[in-house]
């Protein structure tokens, strides 16, 4: 079963895993897990981020 995908580039949605010269990414978020090693990782991200952008 094929999954829908997303062109980084242009922002076209498709089921191809390539598009203008770049891979596509997967729409749908990855699946919960409340053993998720790098949900640490992530937030650690997002904060970085959002210390850049001027919102925390």
């Amino acid at each position: 079963m094929k999954r829908i995908r997303r062109c980084m580039v242009c922002g076209a949605y498709m089921l191809k895993t390539a598009c203008c010269g770049a891979a596509t990414a997967p729409v749908s978020p990855p699946k919960y897990s409340p053993e998720d090693k790098y949900a640490g990782y992530r937030r650690k991200a997002k904060e970085h981020i959002y210390q850049q952008r001027g919102m925390l």
